[in-house]
């Protein structure tokens, strides 16, 4: 429900915008001028700030810079009887959505706040689809016709409309977020935001703005009031990924926003509640976890109403065919190249493979054999060249370092190899960022870069 702040020293304009808006379902609070409205502003999110122009002391530009300043993404409409256009052009600039004289007809305001939210709806759902690239179909990357994947999708279809938590349960690699997404777009829920976040990625003193967002000065470096996921989520989905790496003092904060559905933002003194399904996922026993006293055993039975267990690849190698097209269609598709043949002898290799990464390991072997593909079917040479070897072993991928009349994709082959790098640095660091950046003689910053361009996810600072 959209929160209005109404900013006027006339109190029969504030009652009047109060009641309309309230009748039209908005919550709605008032300030009578803007001193007022700027203490408001730096305890309270708004999804719309209505402000009149002229006022004592602090006038309608400034507490438009303040709200600016505060929270970028709120909406203001400027109301006041004294128009002009330099004045208009002023506000204009600096932010506001639209610029209204009084005497102003009720109809016409109705119209601009419904016009002035949807904006911002649309700006805050945009946001969410630059930061997810969510599906657009729910089962369409879920790939497997093994009896463990039927009763996987059997489960997902039964419970995707229930309003009870989720825990996805696996190994790493087994497509815990793929699930989740199934989940939440075959649910009611998918006309509303699917938010994830990856625990572990994200430092415990950082994890808890981000989940529950903070208001500007709470911290050094909170420059601004900041909405959390939690309250992205509202109505929909969020998806907390390695809940099993969580801190105590975040699985405590966790529990109240599931057992309360609501929470305060970092430096906050106002409860925010939202309507929000938690599905979470780990690779740990938390089980284990909660003997060992490292997971609080109130949490787990919040989150493990609906478990899910995921099967390791190896426990399903019947679906690696089906994988294996699967992918080499996607990047044969995204690279624009033809779609390579796998021989009988590779697909038998990839059969008889560990797959100690699982699907994910698969999907990267498959986008190396799409990137240095030339002619002729895949040999099992080539699996055996680009398959990832224990670190006892020495032999090196087998790259092509010929150049044939056909000629090659240098691009694709330089991008293949600097990934496989960028894969092998991550796991013998166990994931940690920063030493694997070390590895490889990179920066941090040049680091994250390269992470983002090929989509590498996970891991932690």
């Amino acid at each position: 429900m959209e929160k209005i702040l109404v900013v006027d020293d006339e109190q029969s304009l504030r009652d009047v915008l109060s009641i309309m808006l309230k009748r039209a379902g908005y919550v709605v609070t008032s300030a009578m001028d803007g001193e007022e409205a700027i203490e408001l502003l730096n305890r309270e999110i708004f999804d719309l700030v209505i402000t009149d122009l002229r006022m004592p002391k602090i006038d309608g530009m400034e507490v438009l810079k303040a709200v600016k300043s505060a929270s970028p993404e709120t909406v203001v409409l400027i109301i006041t009887a004294f128009a002009t256009a330099d004045s208009a052009v002023e506000a204009m600039k600096q932010g506001a959505y639209d610029y209204l004289t009084k005497p102003f007809q009720v109809d016409e305001v109705q119209l601009i706040i419904r016009n002035a939210l949807e904006k911002r709806r649309l700006t805050t759902e945009n946001m969410l689809l630059k930061r997810e690239m969510a599906s657009q179909s729910s089962f369409a990357q879920l790939v497997g016709q093994s009896e463990a994947m039927q009763k996987v999708f059997d489960v997902v279809r039964k419970v995707a409309d229930s309003k009870s938590n989720v825990l996805i349960c696996g190994e790493s690699g087994t497509g815990k977020e793929l699930v989740a997404r199934a989940i939440h777009y075959n649910s009611a829920r998918s006309v509303h935001p699917f938010v994830a976040v990856n625990c572990s990625a994200v430092p415990e003193t950082l994890l808890e703005s981000e989940l529950f967002g903070h208001m500007k000065g709470s911290f050094t470096g909170a420059i601004s009031n900041k909405s959390g996921l939690f309250e992205i989520a509202d109505g929909g989905t969020i998806f907390l990924d390695e809940i099993g790496d969580t801190t105590p003092t975040i699985q405590v904060k966790l529990l109240r926003v599931i057992q309360e559905r609501e929470f305060r933002r970092v430096g906050g003194n106002q409860d925010i509640k939202v309507d929000v399904r938690v599905v979470a996922a780990t690779n740990k026993d938390l089980e284990q976890a909660v003997a060992e006293g490292s997971f609080r055993e109130d949490l787990y039975y919040r989150l493990d109403v609906i478990p899910i267990r995921l099967p390791p690849l190896r426990m399903r190698t019947g679906d690696i065919p089906l994988l294996v097209n699967h992918f080499l269609e996607r990047f044969s598709k995204e690279s624009g190249k033809p779609k390579p043949m796998i021989g009988p002898e590779a697909m038998h290799v990839l059969l008889g493979h560990e797959w100690r990464g699982n699907v994910r390991e698969l999907e990267n072997l498959l986008e190396r054999v799409v990137a240095f593909s030339t002619q002729g079917p895949v040999t099992d040479a080539e699996v055996r060249g680009w398959l990832h070897r224990p670190a006892t072993q020495s032999q090196q991928p087998a790259m092509p370092m010929d150049l044939t009349d056909e000629g090659l994709d240098l691009e694709g082959l330089i991008n293949g190899i600097e990934k496989d790098l960028l894969l092998k640095a991550l796991e013998r660091s166990k994931w940690v960022k920063k030493k694997a950046a070390r590895m490889l003689r990179l920066n941090t910053r040049s680091f994250r870069y390269r992470l983002e361009k090929y989509a590498i996810k996970g891991g932690r600072d």
